[in-house]
């Protein structure tokens, strides 16, 4: 069997929120509540599990996804339509605006928690072979 990331734990002020909040984004369903977590599964079979923790323990992370041209079409303009802050770099710099690395398009905005997310529809490449988001 080859290693795959089955799920990791994403830690928010509400779990709830912040899972509705992605699932809404991407086009994807919030599941059930399961103990103190709230899963959101991707295409790929990776869950990202909300959980609620006290606001000053959250360590903002950055979670990246690759989605089809059509996914991005639909997740921007749900973006747009709920008036999120977006941005073409990591850092914030290019508000408004959409990137075109390595061949796609891409974005990123913040969740509830303060967490940095990112659309793409071309993974990121690197010299030596494999990919990853490369934020």
């Amino acid at each position: 069997m080859s290693v795959e990331l089955n799920h990791t734990i994403v830690h928010s002020r509400d779990n709830r929120e912040s899972a509705e909040f992605l699932a809404h984004l991407l086009g994807l369903e919030a599941g059930a509540e399961w103990g103190p977590f709230i899963p959101v599964a991707t295409g790929n079979g990776v869950t990202l599990d909300f959980a609620t923790v006290p606001a000053e323990s959250i360590t903002p992370q950055h979670y990246a996804f690759l989605v089809s041209d059509e996914e991005f079409d639909a997740a921007f303009a749900r973006i747009r339509e709920a008036g999120i802050t977006y941005f073409a770099d990591p850092h914030g710099k290019q508000p408004g605006e959409i990137n075109h690395h390595h061949g796609g398009r891409g974005l990123y905005f913040m969740d509830p928690a303060g967490h940095g997310m990112e659309i793409i529809t071309a993974p990121y490449t690197f010299p030596g072979g494999g990919g990853n988001s490369g934020s």
